[in-house]
């Protein structure tokens, strides 16, 4: 029989963050730097731990570079031949994760990209539904395989799937169906999660085995990615908001004198005809692409999120990222903003 639940669920529109007293004088005063020791692999993290979306068009080693200037968040590259990794074989990586899916010969493939970049630490086991068993075993292959990588799987939702995961093997669980900006699945199959409470529920189970989080998707401005950070997140995950710049990948087009770089998802009929020769005859696809007004360099975007999210702190009186969890109160909107003079920057 179906069933309803009804206990509210939040997006990161449907929220604002209560402010509280604070003694900090100034957003200089804020430490945005995070340290983990993870679950399963034992390694360490130190950083700032925003991350490029492991997608054609943002997670490039560009990008990765570009983030690494703000001490060293988690760069992303996306699926590639191991060949061009091979090519960036003397490249310094501050923080890399090879992304992989779990198909036929992926296995492989990110044997070979490993064994020819050992200095690559990180592993992203990523399928658009991390709820399958055929999943759960592939998690667990990975682990065996590379007991002293970092894992990072998902994507799921949900608690209980959060927790068989890290039993499985797996170090950090990344959050999210449906949010992205070039997300169609939602649509598509009905199936999703608002994102602010798959953050909270997600993080509440994480942290109670010793895991951690990525929220993956939602964020369209600053003030979601500190919410994404004050609901539990360990990590946000940035595509759409890192889309358009120089770093970022896509064609560069031109039309009527403006500059724009096109953003797909990895879902969609472009990126499925880029990587498997088209969409599979028994699948639709479940993302679009679009045409992102070109933004130059990346740099600017960056320090405007981690601007934004040091003003935060200062709001809840939280003196580093690792504060501002516990100094959250979320108070439920029916507006965010006055647009009377059209968006907003």
């Amino acid at each position: 029989m179906p069933r309803i639940e009804n206990d509210i669920k939040l997006d990161f529109k449907d929220v604002l963050l209560r402010p509280k007293r604070s003694t900090l004088k100034s957003r200089s005063e804020v430490n945005l730097t995070r340290s983990f020791t993870f679950r399963n692999s034992k390694q360490s993290y130190e950083g700032i731990p925003v991350i490029a979306a492991n997608m054609d068009t943002v997670g490039t080693f560009e990008m990765a570079r570009a983030l690494g200037k703000v001490r060293g968040p988690l760069g992303y590259a996306t699926r590639s031949p191991s060949h061009q990794f091979e090519t960036f074989h003397f490249i310094l990586f501050s923080n890399i994760a090879a992304s992989s899916g779990t198909g036929q010969g992926d296995f492989e493939r990110l044997s070979e990209i490993l064994c020819a970049v050992p200095q690559v630490r990180y592993i992203c086991l990523d399928v658009a539904n991390g709820y399958s068993e055929h999943f759960v075993q592939y998690v667990k292959d990975v682990r065996e395989r590379f007991p002293e990588h970092t894992i990072i799987a998902g994507n799921v939702v949900t608690g209980e799937m959060v927790e068989e995961l890290l039993l499985s093997g797996a170090d950090i669980i990344k959050v999210g169906i449906g949010p992205g900006s070039v997300c169609t699945t939602r649509k598509k199959t009905g199936v999703g999660y608002p994102q602010l409470s798959a953050v909270i529920e997600c993080a509440d189970a994480a942290h109670g085995l010793n895991g951690h989080i990525i929220s993956d998707g939602g964020c369209t401005c600053p003030g979601d990615v500190a919410k994404a950070f004050g609901a539990g997140a360990d990590f946000v995950m940035l595509g759409g908001m890192l889309a358009g710049h120089s770093e970022s990948g896509g064609e560069m087009i031109e039309k009527g004198g403006q500059q724009y770089k096109l953003f797909y998802g990895m879902s969609s009929e472009t990126a499925m005809k880029r990587h498997a020769g088209g969409v599979a005859d028994y699948r639709a696809s479940e993302g679009k692409t679009v045409e992102v007004p070109f933004k130059g360099d990346v740099e600017h975007t960056i320090r405007d999120i981690l601007g934004g999210v040091r003003s935060t702190c200062t709001y809840v009186g939280a003196s580093k990222l690792k504060e501002l969890s516990r100094r959250t109160t979320f108070i439920r909107v029916t507006e965010q903003l006055n647009t009377v003079f059209g968006a907003s920057n």
